[in-house]
């Protein structure tokens, strides 16, 4: 039967650690649970320090003590004492929380951003439509008379040619002719090619 060492209110001054963690790395559970006992308070200290959030450094606080259950068999006395070992996993370990932590906020951040973005830059789109119809209207003031009115009663209005005719009392020759070359006017105005 093992003998149970007793660690007092500072594990750090307490040799009984680093012999409680050797059993705790062959798989004594007693040993863990008065491991358990001596660094939990350190250990949440640690973390809270970081955290500074009662709920998550509680949570820390247990993944801390989980991961020295299963890391003792790693821990070696020649590099430091059981209590340094034990919060330096705390310490990383909270720290690791907070990377976390601010890369989900980032990513919520920038999921955000992404669902606000408009598909389309909407004043560009605005002063493009201001500038063509600016210049539809500058290349309207370059047809003749006849020519301005049939355009802008077949294309603005939507009349048939022969609505057009009507409209404008011409044959409807005069108005399919002015119509055609009103555009080719149009389109050399534009800039726009065939």
């Amino acid at each position: 039967m093992k003998e149970a060492v007793h660690i007092g209110p500072n594990p750090s001054s307490e040799p009984g650690l680093q012999e409680l963690v050797g059993r705790v790395a062959l798989g004594d559970e007693e040993a863990f649970a008065a491991v358990y006992d001596a660094v939990a308070g350190p250990v949440l200290g640690v973390v809270r320090a970081v955290l500074r959030d009662q709920a998550q450094s509680e949570e820390v606080a247990q993944e801390v003590l989980v991961e020295v259950w299963r890391t003792a068999p790693r821990y070696r006395p020649d590099r430091g004492t059981a209590i340094n070992w034990i919060l330096t996993l705390s310490h990383r370990r909270a720290i690791d929380r907070v990377r976390s932590v601010e890369a989900a906020a980032a990513r919520d951040h920038k999921a955000a951003l992404l669902d606000r973005t408009p598909e389309f830059d909407e004043v560009t789109e605005q002063v493009e439509a201001r500038l063509e119809r600016e210049q539809v209207r500058r290349c309207l003031r370059t047809l003749t008379e006849i020519q301005r009115q049939a355009v802008t009663l077949a294309y603005y209005r939507g009349l048939t040619y022969r609505q057009v005719a009507e409209a404008l009392s011409l044959p409807l020759g005069t108005v399919k002719t002015r119509l055609r070359d009103g555009l080719i006017r149009m389109r050399d105005c534009l800039g726009v090619t065939a």
